[in-house]
């Protein structure tokens, strides 16, 4: 391996009990049409037990893809066997393939074929799940460039993209591994920000998510503590990249909706006290720290509010709000200044403290099944208003002729 030429790609797969996923994700990177001389997978057993390792050792010996095996104890995550596998990569790019997962044949072929034409840093591939929801908001087309603070690309934070290892290099960088969730996201975005740019290829599916049937897969473990750790590190690498700012509000709304707002959807209900007030006391400094009104403007009316009452250290008014949402009732829409509210609860209460700027419709939003747009929202004539327009036009123009 160590004589071959550099490989376009070194796959990297960090497993741990990954049988019997393993078999189809490595015969996905077989399969590969970017050719087995192009490629090198980097594979690290994380302290399997259940014959991951023998497989792996099986594999190597047989493939005609150059395969290297690390063996060693377990490390906790995915963090430490990701990062072993990138101090031994050695090709122009990096993947990082999970053991559950397996490529589209194509994958790899057309990822690399856009990083060289475009000379961007990073490459997401669409991708699509198995047994398990899939981010789609993002492959909407084929994009060579995106604009980072106008795409939906850092809604997929996960580590599963194409990487140029000259940027890790460069940047020296690698997974947290004092992080157990939300590692990915915080690896991937400084990528993003720091890199020549990324691209998107959204017209063949390049990657498959699998939900093991075992219900093992990472990202479904961990405590509530671990996500508030992954929020403040996300926050905080946002906070020393970009300067404060529309750009900065934009990039901040992912790991305030994604991350943080999640401790506080209705599950809150059934959860005890003790925990209610802990998470209000975790969310409290990320709160005063980041939370700005050109964020909340970005959001809609009940995660604006959810979050605002987490920022006022209301608690009382959070579990009113909770349970409205629970019993899925929609709110009243209010029209008054030019403005259009949701009457959530204690809209309009002078007692609750809670301004009614908080539920102004700034996005668009809903109010049960009826879609509120907000009250500033200029619309784009329909084909019917468009012909009627030019009617108009055409009679004021043959009147003016005629004098």
């Amino acid at each position: 391996m160590n004589n071959m030429a550099v490989p376009d790609v070194s796959v990297i797969v960090g497993a741990y009990e990954a049988m019997p996923y393993l078999v189809r994700c490595l015969e996905s990177v077989e399969k590969q049409t970017l050719g087995a001389g192009r490629i090198e997978i980097v594979a690290v057993d994380d302290g399997s037990t259940d014959g991951t390792g023998e497989y792996l050792e099986k594999f190597a010996a047989e493939s005609a893809v150059p395969t290297r095996v690390v063996r060693q104890a377990n490390s906790g995550g995915p963090s430490g066997p990701r990062n072993v596998g990138l101090s031994l990569a050695r090709g122009r790019y990096v993947f990082f393939l999970d053991a559950d997962d397996y490529f589209g044949e194509e994958a790899l072929e057309r990822m690399v074929a856009m990083a060289d034409r475009a000379g961007t840093d990073v490459v997401l591939g669409k991708v699509e799940g198995v047994n398990r929801t899939a981010p789609s908001s993002m492959w909407g087309r084929t994009v060579e460039r995106v604009d980072l603070y106008n795409s939906r690309a850092i809604f997929t934070l996960s580590a599963q993209k194409l990487f140029r290892r000259d940027l890790l290099t460069r940047l020296d960088l690698t997974f947290d591994e004092g992080l157990r969730t939300g590692e990915d996201a915080l690896f991937t975005l400084e990528a993003f920000l720091r890199g020549a740019g990324v691209s998107i290829v959204a017209d063949h599916t390049c990657y498959y998510l699998v939900g093991r049937d075992d219900g093992k897969h990472v990202t479904r473990s961990g405590g509530y503590v671990l996500r508030f750790d992954s929020a403040r590190a996300l926050m905080r690498l946002i906070a020393d990249l970009v300067p404060p700012g529309v750009k900065r509000d934009k990039l901040m709304v992912r790991p305030f909706t994604i991350t943080l707002l999640q401790q506080f959807t209705p599950r809150l209900l059934k959860e005890s006290d003790d925990v209610r007030r802990h998470k209000m006391e975790l969310a409290a400094p990320l709160m005063a720290e980041h939370w700005t009104p050109g964020l909340a403007a970005r959001l809609k009316v009940n995660e604006r509010l959810r979050l605002e009452c987490v920022a006022r250290g209301r608690l009382d008014l959070l579990l009113d709000v909770l349970t409205f949402i629970r019993d899925g009732a929609a709110p009243e829409v209010v029209r008054k200044g030019g403005m259009t509210y949701l009457a959530f609860p204690h809209f309009g209460s002078p007692g609750a403290g809670v301004p009614d700027v908080t539920y102004e419709v700034t996005v668009n939003d809903w109010s049960g099944k009826r879609r509120v747009e907000p009250a500033r929202t200029i619309r784009r004539p329909g084909p019917l208003a468009r012909w009627a327009v030019r009617r108009v036009r055409g009679r004021v123009r043959a009147l003016t002729a005629r004098g």
